[in-house]
């Protein structure tokens, strides 16, 4: 990855300025303390290599991401017929917390990368595995042991939670959760509050740039077809209501967070964790995206690129 060092600090420092345009998540209070100064990215080959800038060791909650692992263990274990059967494939066209998206257009969620999705498929793994299970496999993909739950934003997040459980009512009422209403909203509360940082995310990036493979192991540790299923609902549907703008300038399948997290795969290259705890209006990290779109034009990334 000669000339990535120079990319990755070039791209940190042509974000930065844009920073001020957001500000951090404030409905969750937890989340409210984070400093929105912070601003980095990590970018791991399919060997391993791994070249950062910023800051990188800093850890923040997954949120929104989780719901990228939570779709591929339900793809392993139950089955995409399974899945797909309790949830859509389309974008919603509307915020990941709204609840017109059900029963107006659908008689279930959009996808798997909006709340309700989301909600839907963490009651199916409630009935699989127990949340340790989840978190041992969150470890495996993310290769560090120490990764745990954040039990303060946990906390924080389950008590201002309102919206979700008006979600997990509906979805009941539609008949789609297939395990118990409030077990299923702290398996779901407790995933997103996992604690990870840039370096963990494009860990995991990598081995979906892969195929699945880990190319260091030559070990198969994702099916094929679980990755293609998540890398296209996450360039359709993966950064909430900016997902077309995202996918227009930036070009790559992407997952973001309102932790601040963004995690993005150039297929058969490189996996990007990269983070900036400042938000756009769609809860997207600001500096993240910038960062993203700067390193996507200098480095031909867009998966429709023809050059210029």
């Amino acid at each position: 990855m000669d000339g990535y060092q120079d990319l990755l600090d070039r791209s940190i420092e042509q974000a930065r300025p844009v920073l001020a345009r957001g500000k951090v998540a404030d409905y969750i209070p937890e989340l409210s303390k984070v400093d929105p100064d912070l601003l980095g990215v990590t970018v791991v080959d399919l060997n391993g290599e791994t070249i950062s800038s910023g800051d990188t060791n800093v850890y923040f909650t997954l949120q929104s991401i989780e719901k990228v692992f939570a779709l591929i263990f339900a793809l392993e274990l139950a089955g995409a017929d399974r899945v797909f059967e309790l949830v859509g494939m389309e974008p919603s066209g509307a915020p990941f917390s709204e609840l017109s998206t059900l029963g107006e257009f659908s008689a279930k969620p959009s996808n798997p990368l909006i709340n309700a999705g989301a909600i839907v498929v963490s009651s199916l793994l409630t009935t699989l595995i127990s949340f340790d299970e989840f978190l041992a496999q969150v470890r495996v993909l993310c290769k560090n042991p120490a990764i745990n739950c954040n039990e303060a934003v946990f906390a924080s997040e389950y008590a201002h939670s309102e919206r979700n459980h008006s979600l997990a009512w509906e979805l009941k009422r539609l008949k789609l959760l297939v395990g118990d209403l409030d077990e299923t909203l702290r398996f779901y509360t407790r995933s997103c509050a996992i604690s990870v940082c840039a370096e963990d995310l494009a860990r995991f990036a990598s081995l979906l740039a892969g195929g699945g493979l880990d190319f260091s192991s030559g070990q198969r540790v994702i099916s094929g077809n679980a990755v293609r299923i998540a890398e296209a609902l996450m360039f359709t549907c993966g950064l909430y209501d900016g997902s077309g703008s995202f996918a227009v300038r930036v070009g790559i399948p992407a997952k973001s967070g309102v932790g601040g997290g963004i995690m993005a795969v150039v297929n058969h290259r490189v996996g990007i964790g990269a983070f900036g705890s400042s938000l756009d209006r769609n809860g997207n990290s600001i500096g993240a995206t910038a960062i993203l779109e700067y390193l996507s034009n200098k480095l031909g990334w867009h998966i429709f690129s023809h050059g210029n």
